[in-house]
């Protein structure tokens, strides 16, 4: 299961429509939490998903409305005693709202919270899903976009591993040693792209927009303006749906998810609209409680 569940899709008003952020990836056996606003544990409730499976939350910046929701999170976690590490990755700079928002208030502490502060130009992890990494972004306070890439592996061709007579236990231990006799593993097998993940919010127009968002299968990324209003969204560091059409366009994205709407716009159509005329692949104009699913894996490749 490799999913998107958007949580909440304002900015930073909420409205009777859309809660402040939340967005839930599954991917496999890894399930990361980005950004809970206020609200998201409800959110997370009304989506069916429960906390137990997260295994680590990345927090953009902190700003409430990506981050007023971890304390309840947080403690919801404990009260339901997560037997797992997760881990909690942000900004380094704001340590002193991490630490507020880690015991806003008394609970009885029964989980293993795993801090890990972003500083730098850079930062990358490897997880069980594939390579995490944060890289900074341009808004108001320090602010980091993220990026899961799964590697690439090969996929077995049948006919060429019939070809070379190689069959049963001997195919197994071709994928783990590489080669058996004179044949290797590229002789019988195709390259299989890794699947790829960005998650971009609060920021102007910089680099690490393009960095991010670079051929990724599936991109979240704030569209918090419209054209109309891009004076504005340049002066605070953020995004219109058209920019964010246009980030798509030029990074070779395969599947745009549109969220972060500012509440002064009462009709989403437009931000597609907007969007469309700079990106003719799939754009999802997110909505509480959707799903998006990640695309299908891309066609292997002959070497």
């Amino acid at each position: 299961m490799r999913e998107l569940v958007t949580l909440g899709t304002a900015s930073q008003v909420p409205t009777r429509y859309r809660n402040h952020n939340g967005y839930v990836l599954r991917w496999d056996d890894e399930v990361i939490l980005f950004d809970p606003g206020e609200g998201t544990q409800r959110q997370m409730l009304m989506a069916g998903l429960p906390v137990t499976p997260l295994k680590r939350i990345c927090i953009t910046h902190f700003h409430g409305d990506h981050s007023l929701g971890l304390p309840g999170i947080l403690q919801r976690i404990s009260l339901d005693k997560v037997p797992h590490p997760v881990t909690v990755h942000y900004p380094g700079a704001g340590q002193e709202f991490y630490d507020r928002l880690r015991h806003a208030t008394s609970y009885w502490d029964n989980a293993e919270i795993v801090p890990s502060p972003i500083t730098g130009d850079s930062f990358t992890v490897p997880t069980p899903a594939g390579r995490l990494t944060a890289l900074p972004l341009w808004h108001s306070l320090p602010t980091y976009g993220y990026r899961l890439d799964e590697p690439s592996g090969r996929r077995m061709v049948p006919a060429l591993l019939a070809a070379h007579g190689i069959a049963g236990p001997a195919v197994g231990e071709l994928q783990h040693a590489g080669r058996i006799g004179d044949v290797t593993l590229d002789e019988v097998s195709v390259e299989r792209p890794g699947q790829s993940f960005a998650f971009i919010m609060d920021t102007g127009l910089c680099d690490n927009v393009f960095a991010l968002a670079d051929g990724v299968d599936l991109l979240v990324i704030e569209s918090t303006f419209l054209t109309e209003d891009a004076e504005m969204a340049a002066q605070v560091g953020h995004l219109t749906a058209a920019q964010a059409g246009a980030v798509a366009h030029q990074a070779g994205v395969r599947t745009l998810v549109l969220t972060h709407f500012s509440q002064r716009y009462q009709d989403p159509a437009r931000f597609l609209d907007e969007a469309r005329a700079n990106f003719a692949g799939e754009i999802v104009v997110a909505e509480d409680l959707g799903r998006v699913p990640v695309p299908p894996r891309r066609a292997a490749t002959v070497a």
